[in-house]
């Protein structure tokens, strides 16, 4: 049976409302660019709709080519509402304080959004915390925008809950400043850090403590026992195979490829467990990862216009030509090949 190229990941298409509220700042009707996506009124309306990640990131690409506005990302951010997050952004609406809705926002992340490549996260201390979005390199005028909108939604999202706008201490960038790099001078005056290790904000004890006038204490544990309840939907089926796939694709970025020993570290498993286990489900750690670079090399090459020596680095691979070799074994084709015969996209 030919194998299905896997999907990258998909995300709410309430996200699509903060990019046609974009548009239309621009004076922009999104309406006839959205029918091209297929994004009319009953999708948008569809309860628990979601859009692939490449539709994404096209569907932005082309919002930021008919605006002239490359900093378009920025202003999804600022337009953004946690409505638009679905029930886990309903849930943080309700939080208690700043803290409490960041967490909810990084914690149900996967009710609204999912990427092979990982999840965001919060990392709190005794001044502070940041707030941080996984890496999506490399980068380029298709995901930019992404990260723009994020980072710039989390501040307008958790401004939302309090009566004083939510001011960040700092601001990385994992990308190089681009072009625009001046118009994130409407994110505050915070530094902003670009070339950075992660995409990220940090707030300070005080921003994190404000309270939320609009909470209300039983509703929001009833939301919360909602979104874990949702959650645990989610994960309650997935077999180990399933669980070390979403593992490897943070894992394999970067020119390495994951051991066994590492995968068995991240599900808290003996390797020697792992392993048995495994053979219980008629498999091996090598089939699976190399079954896992396959389907992401065909979903990559089919559904991005990423070059394949960036795909080779993402699959964990030493060089472009390693990568090259393997992909001929798994389809038959070369990368090239593979790709002019999918020109159509998720």
């Amino acid at each position: 049976m030919k194998p299905q190229p896997m999907r990258l990941g998909d995300l709410s298409v309430g996200f699509v409302h903060s990019l046609a509220d974009a548009m239309g700042s621009h004076g922009l009707d999104p309406l006839p660019l959205l029918a091209q996506y297929g994004l009319d009124a009953a999708r948008l309306g569809e309860a628990g709709a979601r859009l692939s990640i490449p539709r994404y990131m096209r569907l932005g690409h082309a919002a930021i080519q008919l605006t002239g506005d490359p900093a378009l990302g920025l202003r999804m951010g600022q337009l953004g509402r946690l409505s638009q997050l679905g029930l886990a952004g309903v849930t943080a609406a309700q939080a208690p304080t700043v803290r409490e809705a960041a967490r909810c926002l990084t914690r149900f992340e996967a009710l609204y959004g999912s990427n092979y490549r990982g999840h965001s996260s919060f990392h709190e201390d005794a001044d502070g915390a940041w707030l941080r979005f996984y890496s999506i390199s490399p980068y380029n005028a298709y995901n930019r925008f992404v990260v723009d909108s994020i980072i710039a939604g989390w501040l307008q999202q958790l401004s939302s809950l309090s009566p004083q706008p939510i001011k960040a201490e700092q601001i990385d960038i994992e990308f190089a400043a681009p072009h625009y790099h001046a118009d994130y001078a409407r994110l505050g005056t915070c530094p902003i850090q670009f070339g950075a290790e992660h995409n990220q904000l940090r707030l300070s004890q005080a921003s994190l403590a404000r309270r939320n006038p609009e909470h209300c204490p039983s509703t929001w544990r009833l939301l919360l026992q909602l979104c874990e309840r949702e959650l645990e939907q989610l994960t309650r089926t997935r077999s180990l195979r399933e669980r070390i796939t979403q593992l490897l694709g943070p894992l394999l970025n970067g020119g390495r490829e994951p051991d066994l020993e590492e995968v068995a570290a991240r599900l808290k498993l003996p390797t020697w467990t792992l392993r048995r286990k495994l053979a219980e489900e008629g498999t091996q750690f090598r089939a699976i990862l190399n079954d896992t670079r396959r389907d992401l090399a065909m979903t990559y090459i089919r559904d991005t216009e990423l070059a394949f020596g960036e795909i080779a680095y993402l699959l964990g691979f030493a060089s472009a030509e390693a990568f090259q070799r393997a992909f001929k074994r798994w389809s038959g084709q070369t990368p090239g090949e593979f790709r002019r015969s999918h020109r159509h996209f998720a």
